[in-house]
């Protein structure tokens, strides 16, 4: 089996409530290198055209839960890859638990592609050189702006501006990803697309092979192995195992879900 495939592969754990995950090796194997993996291979599931690739790919974090079953060790080493420098994590804002990882050298690459011939270029430079070296935070406040980053009043209007930093409340911001109001929007739609699929089917439950081989609606602009990992990590669905494959059932209780909203 390559390793792709083995990074899909069914498998059970039985938590609060059934999720599949973790890769053939077991759950006790995991480490630094299987994390890596799975986040590569959830990169490529991301829809750069969608955005005339503008965007750097973003997974989120509870995404490796549909292919981990230890939420402590993936958090544990996400963090590590983040003080390292090699993965930034972001409050996307329509969930308190969702985050968005993306790659550091793929976050610097498209927010300076998206620079470019702008006035805004040099402090945004500058914004980058600071951050990616040492910082980890999901926000600042205006005093490690100002005192730490010797950025001034203007300088962090500028980044405003540029998309790197949306205002969180009075006198803090929040990291960002310059444009990535569509992707959310899509983001959106397409999960309670596919997540009305699994309800409409008989018994609100479908396999997962079979949900993945439909044609998908108009709403879902993603692949629908994105938002298959997606709605498996958030536990908006239970995954039982079964002689035929991965059954998907919806989980009563979504429409109190932020952003999910079915009737």
């Amino acid at each position: 089996m390559n390793r792709k495939r083995a990074l899909i592969a069914n498998t059970f754990c039985l938590t609060k409530k059934r999720r599949c995950g973790g890769a053939d090796k077991g759950e006790s194997h995991d480490g630094a290198a299987d994390i890596r993996s799975s986040l590569q291979y959830l990169m490529t599931l991301f829809s750069r055209k969608l955005f005339n690739d503008t965007l750097p790919p973003v997974v989120f974090k509870h995404q490796l839960y549909s292919l981990h079953n230890d939420k402590t060790l993936v958090d544990k080493l996400l963090n590590e890859f983040r003080e390292s420098g090699e993965l930034l994590m972001f409050q996307l804002g329509f969930d308190s638990e969702a985050f968005g990882l993306v790659f550091t050298e793929d976050y610097r690459a498209k927010v300076l592609q998206g620079e470019a011939g702008r006035d805004t270029r040099a402090t945004v430079e500058k914004f980058l050189d600071k951050l990616i070296p040492t910082c980890s935070d999901l926000s600042f406040n205006k005093d490690k702006m100002l005192k730490e980053f010797l950025f001034t009043d203007s300088e962090i209007t500028q980044l405003v501006k540029s998309g790197v930093l949306t205002v969180r409340d009075a006198g803090s911001w929040w990291l960002s990803i310059p444009n990535s109001g569509k992707f959310i929007k899509y983001f959106i739609k397409g999960r309670n697309a596919v997540l009305g699929m699994v309800k409409k089917s008989k018994y609100s439950e479908i396999l997962k092979d079979e949900l993945e081989g439909r044609r998908t609606p108009s709403q879902v602009k993603f692949q629908m192995k994105y938002h298959i990992h997606d709605i498996i990590g958030a536990e908006l669905v239970e995954c039982i195992q079964t002689t035929s494959g991965t059954l998907l059932r919806y989980v009563d209780g979504n429409i109190n879900h932020p952003n999910t909203h079915l009737s």
